[in-house]
């Protein structure tokens, strides 16, 4: 199985790319919003992608899907345990950001999840039913990748106002709460180096206390 490929860039179209590694051409599909961030990069640029691989017996032709992060394809994984929702179907789905789905999701906005290619109000509302309160810390995906490329000194408090952030907008936590159960979470592990990680101490601690 096919979880990581890395090589030349051959062919760019609407929806996928073919990837040459080792005189191997690799035809892997591509969310839009994925597609969107390799406008950069053009043909003969090395590109590295993290693979879903997809098959059945159903579909007994291997099905590559690539994404630019890891944290990327594992929130696809989890959106497509949604009932009704395949890979094919949610590789065309997923014309928007990562993040923005995210926060749609625990917002439980159905207008913005409507918006989806191939989403209607059912499906909508299945999304959120299955998925809210398990997507919190990929609506921090960009601002993560964003700050990464700044190097911010101060890191510990930058990670800790994103997950506030969060907590407070997203999930319902009255700020003072939201600070203590953060403050909480570095203290156990000093060592976080994302929002993401910082995200998962935090209800790993609350899940230890009984919360």
């Amino acid at each position: 199985m096919i979880a990581y490929l890395e090589g030349g860039l051959l062919k760019k179209e609407t929806d996928r790319v073919i990837v040459l590694a080792h005189q191997i051409g690799y035809e892997v599909l591509v969310p839009a919003f994925v597609m969107a961030s390799l406008n950069a990069v053009s043909v003969g640029d090395t590109l590295s992608l993290y693979i879903y691989y997809h098959q059945t017996e159903r579909q007994p032709k291997p099905v590559l899907i690539g994404f630019m992060q890891e944290v990327e394809r594992e929130f696809f994984k989890l959106f497509i345990s949604v009932e009704a929702i395949g890979p094919l179907k949610a590789v065309k789905a997923l014309n928007c950001p990562v993040s923005d789905i995210a926060a749609a999701i625990e917002s439980k906005n159905i207008a913005f999840l409507k918006q989806l290619n191939g989403i209607g109000e059912r499906t909508a509302h299945k999304i959120v039913a299955t998925l809210r309160g398990k997507t919190g810390k990929f609506a921090l995906i960009r601002e993560n990748t964003a700050r990464a490329e700044k190097a911010v000194p101060d890191a510990a408090e930058d990670l800790a106002a994103q997950v506030v952030e969060v907590l407070t907008s997203q999930l319902g936590h009255k700020p003072a709460e939201a600070k203590v159960m953060v403050d909480a979470a570095l203290l156990r592990n000093p060592s976080i180096g994302t929002p993401e990680e910082l995200f998962e101490e935090v209800y790993r601690g609350e899940v230890i206390n009984g919360g």
